[in-house]
């Protein structure tokens, strides 16, 4: 039956993150610090505002776009919290940020074109790309340079056929940031190519030491930016699966068709829920995102200390919750640790080339998980590393 099937998809690799997750899902008392997943329960409020939808009989497709309320107060909430000013008609409420990143990068791509993705990166901007008909491209990121974009890096590899240039901040699996400053380095780079920016801002608000900087916010950058994000790393509704996508006016056409055809509209239930997320946020200043970003720093802060106390190097992650630390010094590939520690101490971790070529001596570890388990597991890994390094 293979003559039946895309080449585009038959050459997609599978997740190194799905794999590691169904491994675990299998096996007694292992602890999983692979999938990045909030270890938080929706608030009640937030869940009452969806059964309260369904009792109300509000069971119905909304409009292609999304709830006009819930647009509204997403405008108002990527202003006021980051400075970056979309109206309600060029926002499109999605299943997830994940549909967003596939809409645009279908509306966006035409067959040949080049799209910069920075490596390290989040496992589905590649695929997307190719599915589309695109050509990725990867912009090593180091980890002396913080994992950021460059202005160098992105020379080294614009060619004619560059068109787009995904800038996934705060980064997964990094943890990187771009603070103003590195932002501002290198527009004129992407002004000088005339690149379009896709902005995955689905971490904006977990950073650690200052506020998100959205590269929309910038001068002259708004028209030539389309922001992704969502719900569920914010308000931990990764279930809900709710994002939107915000788009100067000829590429939300593009994506808004796109979208016709295929989901036609977001859960109804869960943009209720949406709603309720954003009109609490702002009335108590986004108080419960803001104690769970507080979890997360204790705990970023104790993995970063393992680490880097076991001999595996670690990048301090400012952003997302998320770290990257290194194998090398272990005399091992990411993918080697991974596979060990899994069968020495039940202890998941995704090798970090499952981001790309340049994580072959990094793993990726999640810290959305309690104390109790980051404590469990650290031991784990400890004595992984006292016992075969």
């Amino acid at each position: 039956m293979r003559k039946f099937v895309n080449s585009r998809a038959e050459e997609l690799k599978p997740s190194g993150i799905r794999k590691f997750f169904d491994i675990v899902s299998e096996m007694k008392d292992a602890i999983s610090l692979g999938v990045g997943e909030p270890d938080f329960i929706t608030p009640w409020n937030i869940r009452n505002a969806a059964v309260k939808s369904i009792q109300r009989g509000y069971t119905q497709y909304t409009g292609n776009r999304g709830l006009p309320q819930l647009r509204e107060y997403i405008s108002r909430y990527m202003d006021e919290r980051f400075g970056a000013e979309y109206p309600p008609e060029h926002i499109l409420v999605t299943v997830g940020a994940s549909e967003g990143i596939d809409l645009v990068m279908r509306a966006v791509c035409e067959e040949g074109d080049e799209i910069l993705v920075p490596d390290p990166g989040y496992v589905s901007y590649f695929p997307c790309v190719q599915l589309a008909g695109g050509t990725p491209v990867a912009v090593p990121c180091s980890q002396e340079n913080g994992f950021i974009l460059t202005p160098d890096a992105l020379e080294k590899v614009i060619t004619p056929k560059t068109k787009a240039l995904v800038m996934p901040y705060p980064n997964n699996p990094t943890g990187g940031i771009m603070t103003k400053e590195q932002l501002e380095a290198i527009v004129p780079v992407i002004e000088k190519h005339d690149l379009l920016v896709i902005s995955d801002e689905i971490y904006a608000e977990l950073t650690y030491g200052g506020r998100h900087v959205s590269v929309a916010s910038l001068p002259g950058m708004k028209e030539r930016t389309v922001v992704i994000n969502g719900f569920s790393k914010a308000f931990a509704m990764t279930g809900w699966r709710i994002g939107y996508v915000c788009s100067p006016a000829e590429i939300d056409a593009a994506i808004l068709k796109i979208h016709q055809y295929t989901l036609l509209c977001a859960p109804t239930a869960s943009q209720y829920a949406a709603l309720e997320a954003l009109r609490d946020g702002f009335t108590d200043g986004f108080a419960s995102t803001e104690e769970m970003r507080d979890e997360y720093d204790k705990r970023r802060r104790f993995m970063v200390g393992f680490f880097n106390g076991a001999g595996m190097p670690c990048f301090e992650p400012r952003g997302a919750f998320y770290l990257y630390p290194s194998t090398e010094k272990l005399a091992v590939t990411g993918e080697e640790f991974a596979n060990g520690l899994l069968r020495a101490e039940k202890v998941a971790v995704v090798p970090g080339d499952a981001f790309g070529c340049a994580g072959k001596y990094h793993v990726r570890c999640s810290y959305a998980t309690s104390m109790a388990n980051l404590d469990k597991a650290a031991s784990r890994i400890e004595k992984y590393i006292r016992e075969y390094f």
